[in-house]
């Protein structure tokens, strides 16, 4: 009967975001293509125990870029059960944050400015009703990031 338990076996898995450790470091980071979009800390994908639930597993992308610890249980569990709402406030939120990781490249690279500019530049011309607002000096320390990354890559 060792060959059928072994086969009927519960699945113990492993997280693959952050590969059972329970927190997601740099490696998984850039392992997931993650880099300005998240910071090390405690695994959301698993809630920090190593295992991810075969729910997680079925329903949620390991990449999510919005499903972060820092987020309410109640949005987890929304993203969890697939909440349209949810699901496209997290797209918007990546598309914010791709938007201005590009500003900054173009900004950078094609026009020789420095995260100061850049920010400054970017909060003048930000949309009143835009449905995220940084505060200038997190923007100014993300866009010195961005930059820090830019020169860091080989083109």
């Amino acid at each position: 009967m060792p060959f059928f338990s072994f086969l009927f076996k519960k699945s113990n898995s492993g997280c693959p975001r952050c590969l059972g450790k329970g927190f997601v470091d740099w490696e998984d980071i850039r392992r997931l293509n993650k880099q300005l979009k998240w910071a090390p800390g405690p695994c959301a994908y698993c809630n920090a125990s190593g295992k991810a639930t075969p729910e997680m597993l079925s329903n949620v992308a390991v990449d999510t870029t919005y499903l972060t610890i820092d987020l309410p249980e109640s949005e987890i569990e929304k993203i969890k059960n697939g909440d349209e709402e949810t699901i496209e406030k997290g797209k918007l939120q990546e598309l914010f944050v791709e938007s201005i990781i590009k500003y900054t490249e173009y900004h950078y690279v094609n026009k020789n400015m420095d995260a100061q500019s850049i920010a400054d530049l970017y909060l003048n011309t930000e949309d009143e009703k835009a449905p995220f607002s940084v505060e200038k000096e997190n923007l100014i320390q993300y866009i010195q990031k961005i930059i820090e990354l830019k020169n860091s890559k080989p083109d």
